[in-house]
């Protein structure tokens, strides 16, 4: 009997913390991440899926991990990676982190008039430099311009095999829609486009290309 093919997904947001009640983050819902999760499962893969804070309950039948800063998620990817087929970077990772202020809420009349902001790992490139031969690396570029160019820029610099272009400038497409709409692009220089689909459509599509 074939062994599954293992699938490591990553979604939402994640939270960088400045003090015990305030943080950045950004407005990424997870939906399209979950929705890859479970079209990847239907496929009958062995899904794990890390997610930073969202309000979706995880589709029954795979292993869900949360996280919710950067560094966490770096932490529980990283160690996960190795024994992956197939990995699809949908999360939308803080890509700073501000100077912790420490545990309890500042004062008002405290708060600094400016913030420290502290880079937060690259995990995509990261993962692309772990990455062997018999391994898919799939990343998201959320773009407001020049989509295609920037798309295989990210693609070639981190050594993905695919990556899936996403225009944040579409309001019919925001991060809290049940739409989407993308081009994915290939190492191979291969270019697909998706209309405008639920996000649900789009996620069996992807997976249609990407794992054949």
């Amino acid at each position: 009997m074939n062994k599954p093919i293992k699938c490591l997904i990553s979604a939402g947001p994640t939270r960088e913390w400045i003090d015990a009640v305030r943080f950045i983050s950004n407005p990424s819902s997870g939906k399209m991440g979950f929705e890859l999760a479970e079209a990847a499962r239907k496929r009958g893969f062995e899904v794990t899926l890390v997610s930073g804070p969202v309000s979706m309950p995880c589709p029954e039948g795979i292993i869900y991990k949360t996280v919710e800063t950067a560094l966490e998620m770096r932490g529980v990817l990283v160690d996960l990676f190795p024994q992956s087929d197939l990995t699809i970077m949908s999360a939308a990772v803080s890509d700073h982190r501000p100077e912790f202020l420490g545990g309890k809420k500042i004062k008002k009349n405290e708060f600094p008039e400016s913030l420290s902001l502290i880079p937060n790992p690259d995990i995509l490139q990261e993962l692309g430099s772990m990455k062997s031969l018999n391994q898919k690396l799939i990343g998201f570029a959320a773009e407001s311009n020049d989509h295609i160019a920037n798309g295989q820029k990210k693609l070639e610099a981190k050594n993905l095999d695919w990556i899936v272009v996403n225009d944040i400038s579409n309001p019919k497409i925001g991060f809290e829609s049940e739409m989407n709409q993308v081009i994915l692009l290939s190492r191979k220089n291969e270019q697909f486009s998706f209309p405008l689909s639920s996000k649900k459509e789009i996620a069996s599509a992807i997976l249609n290309q990407v794992w054949k």
